[in-house]
């Protein structure tokens, strides 16, 4: 990193200068006046006159030489103490301004500018603080660093994983399902059925794990950009859950404005996305009546998506965990309500590869997700 001085910009040059002017012309309006006061006070009082005359023939310089005009040793005094206040008002500034220039850098670096560092050399105890905000900085990088290859790691750990044993458990699923169709008497049909559930929720869990892992891995994961009609893709999502709604008494309203609104995103994905919010719906929505799948354009830059339903409430304290892998609002993990904890965060992962925010919200009337995609995707990575 290069070293440099704080170089002012012609503003603050410009108020520096104003600072000397307005001190000096202060000043001098000040030395006059004490010049005035004492004037005035030697002229009324003539034994302060006497003394002086006094003073002036005892004091004597090299060569004999008497002090005959004590105004202007005053004026000397005064102009020497000027010089003084009107060095220290201006280097007082100018460290104001040099501490004004590291805030700034200081505010750089926070936006995640974090290659960046304070360049500036100072000749203050300033130049300390600078030193231990570069160090601090260089430690925070090298922890996120750090963070990010733990992360990655145990990414690579679960992706290996999960893509390993899928075979495996293909194979007992498949097992399992043809000791399931032979004759069997009431325990082992029973237990038999228990393994069978058991493996299809670990296929399940493993396949998710796989999932997720690959959307979050930049390296591996690539969208495959094309234009979406939002109303079809809707209505087709809706039509995919109508059976498994009915069952449950709910019924689908899907709005798009305008009907006629197309998106560039990766098709795949969206209606992977919309899969985990539907299916989340029906599981955890109790008591609801009706799932809303809404679309909007938003100042022609975005679409706004809304997967609504007006089944039982998410507790406040759950909404800002919800989108974690893992985390289920329903703690108890069963067959019939329990997934694998990893839908939303599936959602979130797939949200934030179109450069897109996700965010829930639940009243006792309405739980919603709200989905803001760009119009125009960003290119795939």
């Amino acid at each position: 990193m290069k070293k440099q001085k704080v170089i002012l910009t012609t503003k603050e040059k410009s108020e520096l200068f104003g600072e000397g002017v307005i001190t000096v012309i202060l000043l001098l309006l000040l030395n006059l006046s004490i010049i005035i006061l004492l004037n005035l006070a030697v002229l009324n009082d003539p034994r302060l006159e006497n003394g002086i005359f006094f003073l002036k023939k005892t004091i004597t310089f090299a060569n004999g030489m008497h002090l005959w005009s004590w105004q202007r040793l005053f004026v000397g005094v005064m102009l020497v103490g000027d010089a003084i206040v009107v060095y220290w008002r201006l280097i007082r500034r100018y460290r104001q301004m040099q501490l004004r220039h590291v805030i700034e850098e200081l505010h750089y670096i926070a936006d995640g500018h974090f290659d960046h560092r304070i360049p500036f050399v100072v000749k203050t105890d300033l130049q300390k603080v600078i030193d231990s905000i570069n160090a601090l900085v260089d430690s925070t990088v090298a922890s996120m660093e750090e963070e990010r290859q733990i992360e990655q790691s145990k990414d690579d750990l679960i992706t290996n994983v999960s893509h390993d044993i899928r075979t495996p458990l293909t194979s007992i699923i498949g097992y399992l399902g043809l000791l399931k169709s032979s004759e069997l008497n009431e325990d082992q049909a029973k237990y038999i059925k228990i393994a069978y559930d058991k493996a299809l929720q670990m296929k399940a869990l493993a396949e998710d794990l796989f999932e997720y892992t690959t959307l979050r891995s930049s390296t591996n994961n690539k969208l495959v950009l094309a234009p979406l009609h939002v109303n079809s893709m809707l209505e087709q999502v809706a039509a995919g859950f109508e059976l498994e709604a009915e069952k449950k008494n709910i019924a689908f309203n899907v709005v798009t404005r305008p009907r006629d609104l197309v998106i560039d995103a990766d098709a795949k994905m969206i209606v992977r996305m919309l899969n985990n919010l539907i299916s989340n719906a029906l599981k955890y929505g109790h008591g609801a009546t009706e799932i809303n799948l809404i679309a909007n354009k938003v100042n022609n830059k975005f679409v706004e998506l809304r997967v609504e339903n007006n089944g039982e409430q998410i507790p406040k304290k759950s909404l800002q965990k919800i989108f974690d892998r893992f985390y289920r609002v329903e703690s108890s993990r069963n067959l019939k309500t329990g997934g694998t904890g990893l839908g939303l965060a599936i959602t979130k992962s797939i949200v934030d590869l179109h450069g897109g925010t996700i965010k829930c919200q639940s009243t006792s009337e309405l739980t919603s997700f709200i989905i803001q995609l760009p119009l125009n995707s960003p290119k795939a990575k």
